[in-house]
């Protein structure tokens, strides 16, 4: 315990920048090396579904990005020590709440190598030490990048035990999980709904939950629906992540009704999405697949689908979002002010949106850098989890021998 507060008290915030810089130049010297041990796990993925295997791939783009998210992070500001509160007490003592690093947190993950540098960055530059959890079809991959964080944590003097990264199997995680072998201060699950409740499951340690998407736009009845379109087309614009758009709400007083509902629906069909729509769905043709019951309304789709619905108010779709939906983004289209600021006030989801894309909530679009998470939980924080977000509080309190009477 000793040696790890000493850790975080020389890990000031320019030597943890130090750290990043070498880092992004080991990454962009070795990226042609980083991508050849990637093609390794993709031959080895033989039994991956598309979108996991998008999330799997790694290209000139995505080490690119990996550099640029470092790069973000080293720009941001370090959360580690910053004051947030300071009374003097009336009996002469200073009282003082600071931000202080969680200590240790794992991240579990799955497929995506990306996460083993931009989730790790941030939560190294709020002084904490990360254990790295990724799912075996991404060894080769994260195995070699973690090669070059410890590189970047050699060059400057630091244990490399700041980032570690866990080959272990499902028993060995399990063991891990109910035990705190490590003595884990905080776990964040990426991925699935199943690892999420997997990992909640099987432990005592705090969980950041890192919910489902399964994000809605609602069309309201003065929509411009030129823009409408180009939000729902947008919103599927990348299949596989947890911003994507799965559920299009169309107010039933939309004026040319069918008309706009076939034009979009012929969007989608341009663009090999699967359009399907509930029983009672007014407008029909042969291409879409009608389904009965709520529980498609529940799914989180991750695929080329998307699913049209019909509501007779605002407070129905605010309804519906808020049963269905993971509580991560929704949208509203509407030119009227007002009806946007309640629709964004009564909708119970990390991010609300007025006239724009589910695919923001990100991060980077947030203007923090690297994102560790997405949080759909209210406690701590809510939405996208980047480096201010990775970091608790403790008081601090300077007497001169001061007793309470």
């Amino acid at each position: 315990m000793l040696n790890y507060f000493y850790a975080i008290m020389v890990l000031d915030e320019r030597i943890k920048n130090k750290v990043l810089v070498d880092l992004a130049e080991l990454i962009h010297s070795n990226k042609d090396e980083i991508i050849r041990r990637n093609l390794q796990d993709i031959e080895n993925a033989r039994n991956l579904d598309d979108t996991l295997l998008d999330r799997l791939k790694v290209d000139n783009k995505k080490v690119e990005g990996m550099i640029r998210a470092v790069n973000e992070v080293i720009a941001l500001a370090d959360p580690q020590g910053e004051l947030l509160h300071s009374y003097a007490h009336p009996n002469g003592m200073l009282v003082e709440n600071r931000s202080v690093p969680f200590g240790t947190i794992m991240i579990i993950y799955e497929s995506r190598p990306d996460v083993t540098i931009e989730a790790a960055i941030s939560a190294f530059k709020a002084g904490n030490k990360i254990l790295l959890k990724g799912g075996k079809e991404s060894l080769h991959s994260n195995q070699y990048l973690v090669e070059l964080w410890h590189e970047a944590l050699k060059l400057n003097h630091i244990p490399i035990d700041y980032v570690t990264y866990l080959n272990i199997n499902r028993e060995e995680t399990q063991k891990l999980l109910k035990e705190n072998t490590y003595n884990i201060d905080l776990i964040i699950p990426r991925g699935g709904e199943g690892l999420i409740n997997y990992v909640k499951q099987n432990t005592s340690i705090p969980v950041i939950v890192s919910g489902r998407g399964n994000n809605f736009v609602y069309i309201h009845e003065d929509a411009n629906f030129e823009m409408a379109m180009n939000i729902a087309i947008n919103g599927k614009s990348r299949l596989s992540v947890c911003n994507a758009t799965d559920k299009i709400l169309f107010h039933k007083d939309l004026p040319n009704l069918e008309q706009n509902i076939l034009e979009l629906f012929n969007r989608f069909s341009q663009i090999n999405i699967e359009v399907i729509a509930d029983e009672n769905f007014p407008v029909k043709v042969s291409e879409m697949n009608i389904v009965s019951g709520e529980a498609m309304y529940f799914e989180e789709f991750l695929a080329p689908k998307i699913m049209f619905s019909l509501v007779d108010s605002m407070d129905t779709a605010i309804a519906m979002i808020n049963k269905y939906s993971g509580g991560h983004s929704a949208t509203i289209v509407t030119e009227t002010e007002p009806i946007a600021e309640e629709f964004m006030n009564e909708t119970d989801c990390a991010a609300v949106y007025h006239n724009a894309s589910t695919r923001f909530t990100d991060g980077g679009q947030f203007g923090f850098g690297a994102e560790m998470a997405i949080s759909t939980q209210k406690i701590h924080f809510r939405g996208p989890v980047g480096l201010a977000q990775l970091v608790t509080n403790k008081w601090y309190i300077k007497g001169k021998g001061e007793i309470r009477k």
